[in-house]
């Protein structure tokens, strides 16, 4: 798993939870604020930071349960800090800084697994288009499409919100993430690459807005491509 971890700990994650040293899950440490969460990019679940400071590591965990991507939230607490655990900071589970390798991977797993068995069917439908984001699968006319991850992340994006107009800058956040230095060619890029994929009858279901960025149009509403990516 990819672990966000909302810390102020010098050392980061590890020096959190020392037991991480031992697993093989990659992290991702961020200042105990609650903004860090809209800059993490893509993570699987949250591991807070409630040894040092109670107060901002409930309001970081308030945040973290009613973010949008509804990840689950794992508190790290001193032993002295759990009489002041409460239900209302919207937690999932919680950990000691001393637990052990096995203690911490095996309540990683179930957390994970909860909020996995928890979640509804995920899936977006526009017109034949089909985006099924627990199977990474997208379906054409209930034909498989061939993608790669990026290319499934930026149509998932597009069909999440049909009509909606998203700027080059906004997909390259949301797909590669607010710590990617390429420019945004690389979004026309992997847009040219997905309407290949759709083929000739559904290609324009993906719309060049001109000097803008792109939107999904239903096949009922197809419109003019307008600018051809150059």
């Amino acid at each position: 798993m990819h672990l966000l971890v909302l810390t102020d700990e010098p050392g980061g994650g590890k020096t959190l939870l020392p037991s991480l040293e031992d697993l093989e899950h990659s992290l991702q440490d961020a200042p105990l604020e609650p903004p860090s969460l809209t800059g993490a990019g893509r993570f699987d679940l949250v591991l807070v930071d409630a040894t040092r400071d109670l107060r901002r590591a409930a309001g970081a965990t308030r945040m973290a349960s009613v973010h949008e991507l509804a990840k689950p939230v794992v508190v790290v607490i001193s032993e002295a800090g759990l009489a002041a655990l409460k239900n209302s900071w919207g937690f999932d589970e919680w950990l000691l800084p001393q637990a052990s390798p096995t203690e911490v991977e095996t309540r990683l797993r179930l957390v994970a697994e909860r909020a996995t068995s928890e979640r509804p069917y995920r899936a977006a439908s526009v017109g034949d288009l089909v985006v099924d984001e627990d199977s990474y699968q997208v379906r054409l006319r209930g034909r498989p499409l061939d993608l790669t991850y990026k290319e499934f992340e930026l149509l998932k994006s597009l069909a999440g919100a049909p009509n909606r107009v998203f700027t080059r800058e906004l997909l390259l956040q949301e797909v590669w993430g607010y710590d990617y230095f390429g420019g945004s060619r690389t979004v026309d890029v992997h847009i040219r690459r997905l309407r290949a994929k759709l083929g000739p009858e559904y290609e324009q279901m993906i719309v060049t807005v001109r000097g803008v960025g792109y939107k999904l149009v239903p096949p009922g509403q197809r419109e003019s491509r307008g600018a051809v990516d150059a």
